[in-house]
């Protein structure tokens, strides 16, 4: 029995789901999932999963056994790291996590970038809205908005900062005319960006006056800003973009930025990592290059947005 493949297999069935899902993501025959977990239950006389036709269940003792199993990997894994000469060289598999607009717009193509520098690293990225746990082992680095971070044991290294714009489409503004102040959103289709760091329905707006807080409602409710991005041009609503969601659309003009004067949702980009006594060297030189390149990336968007919004002024 290959008791580490075995481990690896079982943690994969949890994540996942279900057998068929984990044989999915593996490429391999459903058997050999529940054969694994089998072979596991049998060599350490207790069952792990309660199956039943529908779902999959952790027992207690299988529970504990997935949270070693983790750890004996991360720390196989960085043994095996640190025997190749990991530490010292950029080479292998880096798993990434980011938040899906901030990947699309940034992450990628500093991917690209990275890997004129360092071609024996190959990447995997998932992009989601929600936070990996960074140490079970299944993304190395990831990069997120926050306005601000809850205290953990990650390693947070913030990247810039970064903010949110009021955009509609041309024809939504001939339909329903341009709001004058923040108090006339009210009177207005709001579409809602949800994100994990602000109310959704919560706008705050800072401006010339100072802050104003308002209580909005809309026809539509999206997570991603890009899904946003297209109901606004689809002339449903007023929406709120981050800036680098929406200079592309304004320097085109299909996206008209509403009270010009005004920013929302100020947030910091963070690369978050695992805090670990040995930090492979692919980690530490992405998370390097993303320090010298992503600002200067903020600042070509924000140049580009306020070149946009001083020529339709």
């Amino acid at each position: 029995m290959d008791t580490l493949q075995n481990m690896r297999i079982f943690i994969r069935v949890v994540e996942a789901g279900s057998f068929t899902a984990a044989a999915q993501s593996l490429d391999s025959p459903i058997s050999a999932m529940s054969r694994a977990v089998s072979e596991l239950e049998a060599h350490l006389r207790t069952r792990l999963l309660s199956r039943s036709t529908r779902r999959l269940a952790l027992t207690p003792a299988g529970e504990r056994y997935l949270e070693r199993c983790r750890q004996i990997l991360v720390d196989l894994d960085h043994a095996e790291e640190e025997a190749s000469g990991a530490l010292e060289n950029p080479v292998g598999l880096l798993r990434m996590h980011s938040f899906a607009s901030i990947g699309q717009h940034y992450i990628l193509p500093a991917i690209a970038r990275y890997r004129e520098q360092h071609p024996d690293v190959n990447i995997e990225l998932t992009l989601s809205q929600s936070m990996p746990d960074l140490f079970d082992g299944s993304s190395d680095v990831s990069v997120i908005t926050a306005s601000a971070l809850p205290d953990s044991e990650l390693v947070a290294l913030p990247l810039g900062s970064t903010y949110s714009v009021l955009c509609a489409s041309p024809g939504y503004v001939r339909t329903h005319g341009v709001p004058g102040t923040p108090a006339d959103l009210r009177e207005h289709d709001c579409l809602i960006l949800k994100t994990p760091a602000f109310p959704a329905y919560q706008w705050v707006l800072d401006g010339p006056e100072g802050s104003v807080e308002l209580q909005v409602s809309g026809p539509v409710r999206v997570n991603i800003a890009e899904s946003l991005v297209v109901a606004i041009r689809e002339g449903i609503g007023i929406g709120i973009l981050p800036t680098y969601s929406a200079v592309e659309g304004l320097r085109d003009g299909t996206l008209i930025r509403v009270l010009p004067q005004h920013t929302l949702q100020k947030t910091t980009i963070y690369a978050l990592h695992p805090s670990r006594k040995f930090i492979d060297a692919k980690t530490r030189t992405w998370v390097e290059f993303l320090r010298g390149h992503l600002p200067a990336l903020i600042a070509r968007d924000e140049a580009s947005l306020n070149a946009s919004s001083a020529q339709h002024a």
